[in-house]
């Protein structure tokens, strides 16, 4: 069980006196997938819509970067600037460069097609996680899975070699990693709770242990080592996890969450057919 550990300090440390979430845009049908640049813009997905925009939080205003985006939903840029995309309309995972040419990283695993890649994370060599659960798409003309066992996948460095590093989940979703590349945690949200990860060198995966009994959509983490889990709002815990704090948020699912801005330190929120902003005392850990 979670410790709850309720201090006014804590929480104060977390969110800046005096901020408010601010709801940007509520103008889309489902947001998902926040990632920012190293300029602290946030790109995040409208899945039905099939297209990828762009906040630039400068000015506070939202652009579309791509239309046709492959039903993109969960994002994350690798170590080049290029934007990750879990390409869900046929189940691949794409790289898109600034030009907005797509290059197609995999569509299959031992010739069984993916079950429908969700959410990213990148280590600091290049390498590549993603979760593959299941959820059928009206979209789609297949009615079951290829591959029975949801599973996490590492694309080690230079694509040269693709294996699956955590089986035995109901439905993994959220993926985030430490920025010193030891831990990765992931979000089984298809049985409630979210696990940690000793990452070995090769990039495989050992040592799995509870971190609370919650699951999670999409997750982030920040400079203290704190994470924070969606879905009933913003639930942040610490790298104990200790529930230190729960961010509301008036919509019926809170999706995705990422920190962008200038310094890192602007909490940006999927939810539904909105995205919030919340300034922060912490911030993410990408750059």
């Amino acid at each position: 069980m979670s410790t709850i550990v309720s201090c006014k300090t804590q929480q104060k440390a977390l969110i800046t006196d005096g901020s408010e979430l601010v709801q940007i845009a509520n103008n889309f049908s489902f947001t998902e997938g926040p990632a920012s640049d190293k300029n602290g813009d946030v790109y995040f997905t409208d899945q039905p819509n099939n297209k990828i925009l762009k906040w630039n939080h400068a000015d506070n205003s939202i652009s579309t970067f791509m239309e046709s985006s492959g039903r993109a939903n969960g994002l994350y840029f690798d170590n080049n600037e290029n934007l990750l995309a879990a390409a869900d309309d046929k189940n691949e995972l794409w790289r898109i460069h600034k030009t907005g040419e797509i290059d197609t990283l995999i569509t299959d695993f031992e010739g069984k097609k993916l079950n429908g890649p969700n959410d990213i994370w990148v280590d600091t060599k290049g390498g590549i996680y993603f979760t593959d659960p299941y959820y059928q798409r009206e979209y789609w003309t297949r009615t079951e899975a290829d591959i029975k066992e949801k599973n996490v996948y590492y694309i080690s460095p230079g694509l040269k070699n693709i294996t699956i590093v955590a089986k035995g989940l109901t439905q993994p979703n959220g993926i985030i990693g430490t920025p010193d590349g030891k831990l990765l945690y992931v979000a089984d949200i298809g049985n409630k709770k979210t696990y940690s990860y000793s990452i070995q060198k090769d990039g495989t995966l050992s040592d799995r242990k509870l971190f609370t009994d919650m699951g999670s959509d999409g997750m982030t983490i920040d400079n203290k080592g704190n994470i924070y889990l969606t879905g009933d709002g913003v639930t942040i815990f610490s790298s104990k996890g200790e529930l230190l704090k729960n961010i509301p948020i008036n919509e019926d699912w809170t999706a995705n969450v990422t920190f962008g801005g200038k310094k890192q330190d602007v909490l940006f929120i999927t939810a539904m057919g909105s995205v919030y902003t919340l300034q922060m005392n912490v911030r993410g850990v990408r750059y």
